[in-house]
């Protein structure tokens, strides 16, 4: 997703941002923010236009996009911003905290997904899921810049490969070999996580 928006639409860097208490996962145990971080510099180590965005000082309060948002736009206030996503979250922004401020400040470059269960079949559109969520979102008063990135859709999950690895079945062809590695040392993911 990210080297598709950053080569079809031109950009000049993609700030990668795990979050430490993602709202969505926020009461569910996952990994901790020291291994997520880390494997995400291992993914973008080798791509120049990649940088990572993770602010220590975040509380152990829930981490929602308009903080995460407003932080980045006061270190860079000249930017004009976008927010790649995929059409899976993407079908969620209608019940977004603080969506009112965040969705007219960027363009969404949303990209179709399969893993999703929103496209189960050829008829199926990543097209009209745009224009359902835009309506919904019309239908609060908020005004929606947003179009979907010119790619196939993929079929790659973080909850797919969670259960690949869970399930001691190879992730080889779905993450770099420096992150399948680093799961792989660190026995992240087990049965026991």
């Amino acid at each position: 997703m990210a080297q598709t928006a950053l080569s079809e639409r031109s950009l000049k860097r993609v700030i990668w941002v795990p979050s430490p208490y993602p709202p969505h996962k926020f009461s569910s145990s996952r990994l901790g923010i020291e291994h997520r971080v880390s494997m995400v510099q291992l993914a973008i180590a080798s791509h120049p236009a990649f940088s990572l965005f993770y602010d220590k000082s975040d509380s152990n309060s829930p981490d929602y996009a308009i903080d995460t948002f407003e932080r980045l736009q006061s270190l860079y206030p000249d930017c004009q911003w976008n927010w790649i996503i995929g059409l899976d979250a993407f079908s969620s922004l209608p019940r977004w905290y603080q969506r009112e401020r965040l969705i007219p400040a960027v363009n969404w470059l949303v990209a179709p997904r399969l893993a999703s269960g929103l496209l189960t079949s050829p008829e199926d559109s990543a097209t009209a899921q745009l224009k359902q969520v835009t309506q919904q979102l019309a239908e609060q008063g908020i005004p929606i810049r947003s179009e979907i990135l010119p790619m196939p859709r993929v079929d790659i999950s973080s909850t797919l490969i969670r259960r690949l690895c869970r399930q001691s079945r190879t992730v080889r062809s779905l993450v770099p070999e420096e992150v399948r590695a680093y799961i792989t040392n660190h026995r992240l993911y087990s049965e026991s996580d």
